[in-house]
């Protein structure tokens, strides 16, 4: 069997491009099974992180400085193809869509699986019916925009499933973008064991990681880390990660008289060296679709301080047992929450070997397993599959007669 996963840019860092790479490195370690994975481009020489060499790499489009790509003409024109309404449709070109939809029509996997939304649609519209063809959602249903949504439900519906990485996503999936026929389920994220041995629990560091973004809330924590400095001056805070936030984040840091004690660290990877130097780790996010990082953490030894935010963090923390959830936004409960663990330290190491099980179900064998049943479950169910298909085109055809004859 042959397993081909369609990428933006396999070159480039991200937590969709890390947890392909795991997931691809699971499914090539199975009997008989043949792993690649097509990047739609191209910007370096080598892929950041580090590929298992049982998986095959194929770019489709160079953007490297002084390669033929860059010279076609269609590189220079705006994508037809890919969704407009995708918020990476300006790093798309015609010659993106050209190579998309060669690639996709010639090639001779069993399964294909994308993994965001425009690359979904190429999928969708592209991809041959006689293989397998699964969309991979790592951003949530509301984070998209109405108009993206509207086109994702016409195209997601001559797919074979929808994956997303948590129960409460396919949940709102099924409710409000129904789609007859298709599978549509969680399958969470491969997180393997650290490279690193896990944290001791004693350093006096708070570590945190992400894009330094709004969503992340990264300014809510420091704020909290404020409070938490003014009982434990001692302690310190360590920020992991890049972006447009960082200038205003480290005035906020500078103006609460915290330079001495926190800490933008800029990107680290791999970050597990970084949780392990930690006895906390916290996240102030207002949304995640998975949570990658708190599993990171946990896999360390690390007990996480998170806000309940929509949608990850529930499914990944039980809540005061290797782990604690606060409400998003509130930046005295996240302050208690970290201090009851630094004033604590009995619970917090009881917390840290019940983060370390407990993450083991994110290990790549119960994974990858997961994926092997979902392929099979998909073929033999494939003429009824198609049954259901025909039905809900035909009911919306009905529907929309109706609407016609309403409007008269």
């Amino acid at each position: 069997m042959k397993i081909t996963l369609l990428l933006h840019n396999a070159y480039a860092i991200g937590g969709t491009i890390r947890t392909t790479f795991n997931l691809a490195a699971a499914l090539a370690g199975r009997p008989g099974v043949e792993v690649e994975i097509v990047s739609m481009l191209r910007h370096r020489e080598v892929p950041r992180f580090t590929l298992d060499p049982r998986v095959r790499l194929v770019p489709l489009v160079d953007t490297r400085v002084g390669s033929d790509d860059m010279a076609d003409p269609r590189f220079g024109e705006p994508a037809e193809d890919f969704p407009l309404a995708e918020k990476r449709h300006h790093q798309y070109s015609r010659l993106v869509d050209v190579r998309a939809a060669e690639y996709l029509r010639t090639t001779d996997a069993d399964v294909l699986i994308g993994t965001r939304p425009g690359i979904n649609v190429y999928l969708a519209r592209f991809g041959p019916r006689r293989a397998l063809r699964i969309a991979q959602e790592h951003l949530r249903h509301d984070a998209h925009s109405k108009r993206l949504r509207a086109e994702l439900a016409r195209h997601y519906r001559h797919l074979d499933a929808l994956v997303t990485t948590t129960e409460a996503d396919a949940a709102v999936y099924r409710a409000r973008m129904p789609l007859p026929g298709v599978r549509v389920l969680a399958v969470p994220n491969i997180v393997p064991a650290p490279p690193v041995a896990p944290s001791d629990g004693t350093a006096k560091v708070i570590a945190a990681a992400g894009r330094l973004v709004r969503g992340k809330r990264f300014d809510l924590l420091i704020e909290a880390f404020s409070a938490v400095s003014a009982k434990h001056p001692d302690w310190r805070l360590r920020i992991h990660g890049g972006g447009a936030e960082r200038a205003a984040l480290q005035g906020l840091i500078d103006g609460l008289g915290l330079t001495e004690r926190a800490e933008l660290t800029g990107p680290r990877s791999p970050i597990e060296a970084e949780f392990a130097k930690a006895s906390i780790v916290a996240s102030a996010s207002d949304a995640e679709s998975f949570g990658m990082t708190l599993v990171e953490a946990m896999r360390c030894g690390v007990p996480v301080v998170s806000t309940n935010c929509p949608l990850g963090p529930a499914e990944i923390i039980d809540d005061g047992r290797d782990g604690l959830l606060v409400p998003p936004g509130d930046g005295r409960a996240l302050a208690t929450g970290l201090l009851g663990l630094i004033e604590d330290p009995v619970r917090r190491r009881t917390m840290a070997e019940a983060a370390r099980e407990s993450a083991r179900r994110y290990d790549p064998e119960p994974i990858s397993e997961r994926y092997q049943l979902l392929f099979e479950e998909l073929r033999s169910t494939r003429i009824r599959r198609a049954a259901h298909r025909v039905i809900g085109r035909a009911r919306r055809r009905a529907r929309a007669v109706l609407r016609r004859a309403l409007r008269r």
